[in-house]
């Protein structure tokens, strides 16, 4: 079959895969509390948030002493702020959304807010190994000693930004995966990164079930994005353009995304079923992320696939040595224009189009409206 056909093919499967998705959406029943989350009346909003650099609001610069310049936070904060992006992630809008305060990084010392939540997010972060720094299961470590300490603070009539309260009413989002798959995709065939898939959604699974257990019951769960059309995977060298699909996205990279989405969908939905009084929305953000990038003149980007701060030049601007943090990269002049910031992150204007769908509910199942958490 011709690169063309197997270009076609592959289109079709992935439109056929997201209409599937989307009326399994639309005719699934409500699971669990689909009514709304436990938040009680008159509390304020609080969220803790579980990642990766997707939504490192700073982590990984106070964690390691790392120093990000400008042009990074450029575009909104008009300084660097250790986010990797040229302004707000899709984690502030969702801040913003709630009419709270930006999430303070976990391990900031100066500066930080945290009467709003805490953000324990740190950039280059896996579920596995999971006792590696920064991995999932110490980032809940981290948070079972910030609510352990507050309460005990609480307990010698110290105030505390957090009450046991306020952790109780919580909403935990997580967001993380990314990482995991990336490293698989690396070194295994389509095949073998799949059957690796129960591990990494097994650590995911622990981890709600551990903040369950201290009393947490309003859960927000991210899927991966489109990783096949990330210029940092579409800059590798390879043979043909059989790869890419008609986005110019790399086929297996996507069909991964697609499948761990799947599975921990379902995972989700388990979750929603066991775990009493509790709520687990589960957004899909391949089906977001992508569409960033096939539907791209829709949201007035000019060059999905081009990195805005990088090395290189067309068709990608991206060079693994030469990174947005590098003496000679290159700068876009309009961010906006672009999806992509550095060849792995979204810019500011992308993360803003990928909240406004999370926003939107549409998604998402249970279909809950983000915005409303916490709201009467």
């Amino acid at each position: 079959m011709s690169a063309a056909g197997c270009s076609a093919l592959w289109l079709a499967f992935v439109l056929l895969l997201a209409l599937a998705l989307a009326l399994a959406l639309a005719l699934s029943p409500p699971l669990a509390k689909a009514g709304g989350f436990s938040c009680s009346p008159g509390a304020r909003p609080v969220v803790f948030n579980f990642g990766d650099s997707n939504s490192d609001t700073g982590g990984i610069a106070a964690a390691k002493g790392r120093h990000i310049a400008l042009p990074e936070g450029r575009a909104f904060f008009h300084h660097p702020t250790g986010r990797f992006c040229d302004g707000r992630l899709i984690i502030d809008f969702l801040c913003e959304s709630l009419n709270i305060s930006y999430l303070s990084p976990y391990l900031k010392v100066l500066g930080s807010n945290y009467s709003n939540g805490v953000n324990f997010a740190i950039g280059g972060s896996k579920t596995l190994p999971r006792d590696v720094l920064f991995a999932l299961h110490v980032q809940v470590q981290e948070f079972l000693f910030f609510k352990d300490r507050s309460l005990e603070l609480i307990n010698q009539g110290q105030e505390t930004p957090i009450d046991a309260e306020g952790f109780q009413n919580a909403l935990y989002t997580i967001d993380i995966g990314q990482n995991d798959i990336n490293a698989l995709l690396s070194n295994l065939p389509y095949d073998q990164v799949v059957a690796k898939f129960p591990p990494i959604l097994a650590e995911i699974k622990y981890a709600v079930q551990i903040l369950y257990d201290n009393g947490s019951r309003n859960f927000w769960i991210h899927g991966t994005g489109a990783l096949g059309c990330l210029p940092q995977k579409l800059s590798i060298p390879r043979k043909n353009y059989s790869y890419l699909d008609q986005n110019g996205c790399l086929k297996t990279y996507n069909r991964a995304a697609v499948a761990f989405n799947a599975a921990l969908g379902s995972l989700c939905d388990q979750l929603n079923v066991e775990l009493k009084n509790a709520t687990v929305v589960y957004t899909d953000l391949f089906a977001i992320k992508y569409d960033l990038v096939a539907s791209h003149t829709k949201y007035g980007f000019d060059r999905p696939l081009m990195t805005c701060c990088g090395y290189g030049g067309p068709p990608y601007n991206y060079d693994l040595r030469r990174s947005c943090q590098s003496p000679n990269a290159t700068v876009c002049t309009d961010g906006s224009k672009f999806v992509s910031w550095d060849g792995v992150h979204l810019t500011e204007a992308a993360n803003a189009v990928a909240a406004a769908a999370i926003l939107s509910s549409a998604y998402s199942r249970p279909k809950l409206k983000f915005y409303q958490f916490c709201k009467a």
